[in-house]
């Protein structure tokens, strides 16, 4: 190795060396991993579960139906009780609650786009759990600079670039793993894949949840990276997480929001993540819409990445 090397490390090599320490750091706390993976998993096995919509559109809720009296010729029906005919559920024609059953599958068909709500609201977890991940990037970093350690890698001839996407691709791989393990959660739970998914499928989701975490720990690592303080950034995160996750399809389509949230939500990304992973997991594919999610994502991973490379260079200071 020569003197230039030594002193001048390469930004590969620096940053391989800080993304190693964070992957350390997150595995050494079992605790925490433990954690990320219970708050999804209980969102799932709680709210998808307990909100069975497609229950509602079921013919067995029909019950009795009661109407008022009736002059019937010939007297074909009992005389009235109280003025009010009682006709039990099981006098209405099978023709009838069979219509009402496919009625309520259309419904849920045309409206969240598959007949089963829980695989609608889980693949809208993995949203949620890319979103929780990213966020502690700007914590970390506040961390890092409470300690001193943040000082001490200034200090060296490492890139500063190399300094902030290491915590980019710590939260990255993170987030991937996190995901799978969710993913494989809501299959066991009864996640209904779509006939066109396949294994290759996965690779497209794990590239949609590369772009945005790169582009949602940028954002949290710009209102972090002159912070001495915890609270600046758990403040941010408050704020934001709520707008995020709600002002999106996470947990019901965007059709079904009032005019003025569409517009938040169809600038929201974490919209479009969640999107492009339904259209590769539980939804037929669309190769159209599919295209604009990750033009979507491209663009807000790479124009955020660049504002951290710049508030890296300019304000990563001791």
């Amino acid at each position: 190795m020569s003197r230039v090397d030594e002193f001048h490390p390469s930004l590969i090599r620096g940053l391989w060396a800080l993304t190693l320490r964070e992957l350390k750091k997150w595995l050494k706390d079992p605790v925490m991993l433990v954690m990320f993976i219970l708050q999804p998993l209980i969102w799932m096995g709680l709210l998808g579960k307990s909100m069975n919509i497609q229950g509602l559109f079921l013919s067995g809720n029909i019950g009795n139906i009661s109407i008022p009296s009736i002059q019937v010729p010939g007297s074909l029906l009992n005389p009235p009780v109280n003025g009010v005919i009682t006709i039990p559920s099981i006098i209405i024609s099978k023709q009838l609650q069979e219509m009402f059953s496919n009625i309520g599958l259309n419904i849920m068909q045309n409206t969240f786009g598959v007949t089963d709500y829980f695989s609608y609201m889980a693949v809208g977890m993995i949203s949620m759990i890319v979103m929780t991940t990213t966020m502690f990037s700007g914590m970390s970093i506040v961390w890092d600079r409470r300690l001193g350690f943040l000082n001490k890698v200034i200090s060296t001839p490492v890139s500063r670039t190399a300094i902030i996407f290491a915590k980019i691709l710590n939260a990255t791989f993170r987030a991937i793993f996190q995901a799978t393990v969710i993913l494989a959660l809501a299959y066991i739970l009864g996640l209904q894949v779509s006939p066109t998914f396949t294994w290759l499928n996965i690779i497209g989701v794990y590239a949609a949840i590369f772009l945005l975490s790169i582009g949602l720990s940028s954002v949290f690592l710009a209102f972090s990276i002159r912070s001495t303080r915890m609270e600046r950034p758990m403040q941010f995160v408050s704020l934001i997480t709520m707008p995020l996750m709600f002002a999106s399809n996470v947990f019901f389509p965007i059709s079904l929001m009032p005019s003025w949230m569409q517009i938040i939500a169809r600038v929201n990304p974490l919209t479009y993540l969640t999107d492009a992973i339904r259209q590769l997991t539980i939804l037929p594919l669309d190769p159209s819409t599919l295209i604009i999610d990750f033009t979507y994502l491209s663009i807000f991973a790479l124009v955020l990445a660049t504002i951290g490379i710049i508030l890296s260079w300019k304000y990563l200071t001791r």
